[in-house]
């Protein structure tokens, strides 16, 4: 693992919009104590080209490494929490992109 960042994209279906809630007020805290930076979410993406265009909510996040996103994942907190995203969206996925390496 290197220090190069990570992007955590998600995509979801909300489904329980009070479950959903729970599950937003624990999830910052557990993020930013692993380096984690919101960068953004919609509701209303357009797909330009491509056979599965995603629908729902798009969520984009960044963390400074590989280590400090798997260690947010696997923070017992998280996981805890997650239960009420589990509970409360159909998600169709939750996926770690590496960016690109520092040029020195």
């Amino acid at each position: 693992m290197t220090d190069t960042p990570v992007y955590i994209v998600a995509n979801l279906h909300i489904e329980d919009a009070d479950e959903y809630r729970k599950y937003e007020k624990g999830f910052f805290p557990v993020f930013t104590k692993h380096g984690g930076e919101f960068v953004t979410f919609d509701d209303n993406t357009h797909t330009f080209e491509g056979q599965a265009p995603r629908q729902g909510r798009m969520i984009i996040g960044k963390f400074p490494n590989e280590a400090a996103a798997r260690a947010w994942y696997d923070d017992p907190e998280y996981q805890a929490i997650s239960e009420h995203r589990r509970a409360g969206t159909q998600l169709q996925f939750l996926t770690m992109v590496h960016g690109m390496p520092t040029r020195g």
